[in-house]
């Protein structure tokens, strides 16, 4: 009975229109917008990957070899399954152009391609010509960025290790180069067979075989894997399919959005509190209504299920607003997304995003609205024909206490269930509750000190005005500390976080960093690599350390996967290095080291970190196929391997006599004064000129401008939660106009002057708007230094610009939000106003 009472009288209540809700909706609908658009984003490129997976893989699978070309038996059985093979390597090499008796060169990323070359899609090529055409006659095409760099021009020669090869064209469009990966120079390609003679592709040299397959239609691709892992992944064979063509740029995109969505659940909380001022500010005005209410017999619960009802259904409306704009905008600003992002995409509806983004929209209506329609239930009627609310206690009845921790769990355990990260999830939960606090007992210790700090402000009369009314028992001035210092807080600690990761790359890393890594040194070539390097008084320092790569396949005779997971150290290839004995600068953290020289069963000494994370100890054994050939190592020592450096750095350590016989080359490390670069580099790729060079600040530039991409998605959702704050601070404008109004009517009544008055409006949202910033500043830095410390282990350094945008951001945002609403108080007519309110 009290249900359909209920609703009839919220029925009623709805018809006086969405007066005292625009905020309400505006709140809601934009965080459920922010959630539904990343959602969307997100699905369009995860349809784009998988529509286009087979495109983006350059075939319907891929075996991939490391170091090595497939056996003519596994080459064999690659035919036997599949309709047409192609054979791709991959490698880093310099081109290098003289003319005039000078030499440029560049770091290029080298694809050696076959004939077959590609099974799917096609390249395109400026000026348009055919790619067989292209790479006739020891042909090349190559990135437009490197062709500008090297001054070439279709026509033009230049050399790859030891070949000469002319340039036919530029690449336009490389139908598989979102499944290649990251790489650290433009793309070169030619054909393999034109490789002979240039020592790149030399036993040891660092290179990856690729062979991409066209399977018969209805191949079970399950099976394929199956089959192609039970045969040769002990021969080091790694197997990819079409379902997951670009899984580097899968795995980026999937994490990507799960953080963003996590900063658009920041906005719903900020929006949240947007949400509970308004429904606080609604209620206030039906006191009247719900003091009649009361008198005429209505119990307590069918008043809560009135206004339950009521902000119910516009829940859903707004709810409905935001998923429309989470749908319509990536809809209609999917060409630009599309054409900005160099992977394919599928923009149309897409459910899941939507139904995850309304369950947090509603769980946080819920929260938010839940706790002010429990305290109006429990406000007696003779109280509140008097009072707004503020007669209720400050916590509601033990039940929706409860209710709302129910609530509050189930919206983290979601989060953490979509994102795929609880960690994540749960310390950004754990932050914005933590920010919550923080700001809540900042809000109160401000109207404290406030309080105070009117009786010293005699003789100012604007000023204690100012204060006085930030003091006052009806200032809004919990609902601007909440709602502007979280999405300040979001944004400082975002702020905070690029700017040390900038710090660390652009300035720390730099002086610790080589000036050149140099690979594929053959063994024979290192006295003279050597006898250059060392001689070189700008040279401070020298490191060099053979290298091969291997696979580790087994742990304790079992599958790697089964026991490390997903850990990096086990999902590719990985660099190995053998040393009879440690030098100066490796620091053995538990076994011991084998005698130099050792000869018996392969030992191998294991990064410690990494072993903690995977689990290893002392004794345990590792199986690595190295070339094909599987070595079984144990364990004898861990130590400690710091890769923060960009010096060399390998997680496994073998004794020599295990692989020294397997072919391999020599890495190297420079360190040297800048004035000096040009000339080592000219010095050794004169004399080496299978020899790669890959120029640190180059590599940091590159990461750099990844970093910049991530910063910038990051920094557009956290304006989205800045946004939503700003909406909340002009409903908190909004809702106190009627209070301002009747202050400024008082104070002209006692011969204030506009002007005065003016600056006493100025003055508390300066002081609300700086001490928001202060208190969100200090939230950022903890919250930036926590993720910096912990998670990232490396040191944290205040960004001092960041931090004095943020608090200027907070004032200007109070100041703007409040003075949009200071102009109709100043000027009512104090006869008028105080009339009305007798």
């Amino acid at each position: 009975m009290s249900l359909l009472i209920a609703r009839r009288f919220a029925r009623r209540e709805l018809r006086g229109g969405l007066k005292g809700f625009r905020i309400f909706l505006a709140c809601l609908a934009l965080g459920v917008a922010a959630i539904a658009g990343v959602g969307s984003v997100r699905s369009a490129i995860q349809a784009g990957l998988q529509d286009q997976g087979a495109v983006l893989l350059g075939g319907d699978a891929q075996a991939e070899f490391t170091y090595r070309f497939a056996t003519e038996e596994e080459r064999a059985w690659l035919g036997t399954i599949a309709t047409e093979v192609s054979e791709i390597t991959d490698f880093r090499s310099m081109a290098t152009v003289t003319r005039n008796g000078e030499t440029e060169r560049g770091l290029t990323q080298v694809k050696s391609v076959d004939d077959a070359y590609p099974l799917l899609g096609r390249m395109v090529l400026s000026p348009d010509v055919a790619l067989p055409d292209a790479l006739s006659d020891r042909g090349a095409v190559m990135a437009p960025v490197l062709a500008d760099r090297l001054g070439l021009k279709p026509g033009d020669s230049f050399r790859l290790g030891e070949a000469d090869f002319t340039l036919r064209a530029t690449i336009v469009t490389e139908p598989d180069d979102a499944g290649d990966g990251f790489g650290l120079g433009p793309r070169t390609l030619v054909l393999t067979r034109d490789l002979e003679g240039s020592g790149l592709l030399a036993p040891g040299s660092l290179y990856e075989t690729e062979y991409r397959l066209l399977l018969p239609p209805g191949t079970d691709l399950d099976v394929a894997r199956a089959d192609a892992l039970a045969q040769y992944e002990d021969s080091g064979l790694r197997w990819r399919d079409s379902r997951r063509g670009a899984p580097g740029i899968a795995r980026f995109v999937d994490r990507l959005g799960s953080f963003l969505v996590l900063v658009g659940l920041s906005g719903l909380a900020v929006g949240g509190i947007g949400v509970s001022a308004a429904v606080r500010a609604y209620l206030a005005t039906k006191t009247s209504v719900i003091a009649t209410l009361r008198t005429l017999g209505a119990t307590r619960k069918t008043i809560f299920l009135t206004y339950f009802l009521q902000i119910g259904a516009l829940s859903v409306l707004g709810i409905g607003i935001g998923l429309g704009l989470g749908v319509g905008i990536p809809l209609l600003l999917s060409p630009i997304i599309a054409q900005a992002l160099p992977i394919p995409t599928v923009f149309t509806l897409y459910p899941e995003p939507l139904m995850e983004a309304a369950l947090y929209g509603t769980l946080t209506a819920l929260i938010f609205t839940l706790w002010p329609l429990a305290r109006a239930e429990e406000v007696r009627a003779a109280t509140l024909f008097r009072d707004a609310l503020d007669s209720a206690r400050a916590l509601p009845a033990a039940q929706y206490v409860i209710a709302t921790g129910i609530l509050i769990a189930g919206l983290v355990g979601t989060a953490a269930l979509f994102s795929g990260n609880a960690l994540l999830t749960f310390s950004t939960a754990g932050g914005i509750l933590g920010a919550l606090v923080l700001l809540a007992g900042a809000a109160l210790l401000i109207r404290a000190v406030a309080r105070r700090a009117a009786r010293a402000t005699r003789g100012r009369p604007a000023l204690r005005w100012a204060v006085a009314s930030i003091g006052g028992p009806r200032e809004s001035a919990s609902a601007v500390v909440l709602s502007l210092g979280l999405g300040l807080a979001v944004l400082a600690a975002i702020g905070q976080i690029d700017g040390n990761f900038r710090a660390a790359i652009q300035r720390d890393l730099p002086e610790r960093a080589p000036s050149y890594f140099f690979v594929d040194i053959q063994k024979d070539q290192m006295p003279g690599f050597r006898d250059r390097v060392e001689n070189d008084p700008a040279v401070s320092r020298v490191d060099s350390a053979p290298m091969m790569r291997g696979i580790i396949t087994r742990i304790n005779d079992r599958p790697a996967r089964e026991v490390a997971g997903s850990h990096w150290v086990v999902r590719g290839d990985r660099g190995i290095t053998y040393a009879a004995q440690p030098d100066s600068r490796t620091t053995v953290t538990a076994g011991e080291w084998w005698p130099e020289d050792y000869s018996g069963p392969p030992q191998v000494s294991f990064a410690a970190e990494e072993a903690e994370e995977i689990g290893l100890k002392l004794g345990d054994t590792i199986t690595i196929n190295i070339l094909g050939r599987d070595i079984e190592a144990t364990i004898t020592s861990f130590r400690e391997v710091d890769f923060s450096t960009a010096g060399i750095g390998f997680v496994l350590t073998m004794n020599p006599a295990a692989v020294e016989g397997a072919p391999h080359t020599f890495i190297s490390t420079v360190y040297a004064e800048p004035h000096a670069e040009a000339a080592i580099l000219r010095d050794l790729a004169g004399a080496y000129p299978n020899i790669t060079a890959i120029r640190v600040k180059d590599a940091i530039e590159r990461v750099s401008e990844l970093l910049d991409g991530i910063a910038s998605a990051v920094r557009w959702g956290a304006a989205a939660t800045l946004l939503t704050g700003f909406l909340v601070l002009i409903g908190a404008a909004a809702a106190g106009e009627t209070a301002r109004t009747y202050e400024s009517a008082v104070l002209k009544t006692l011969g204030a002057p506009r002007r005065t008055i003016l600056q006493s409006f100025a003055l508390r949202s300066a002081l609300l708007g700086a001490a928001a910033g202060l208190v969100a500043l200090a939230a950022g830095i903890l919250g930036a230094w926590a993720i910096m410390t912990f998670v990232m282990e490396t040191r944290f350094a205040v960004v001092w610009p960041n931090a004095l945008g943020v608090v200027s951001g907070g004032i200007f945002a109070t100041l703007a939000a409040n003075l949009l609403f200071a102009w109709r108080p100043l000027s009512a007519r104090p006869a008028q106003v105080l009339r009305a309110s007798e």
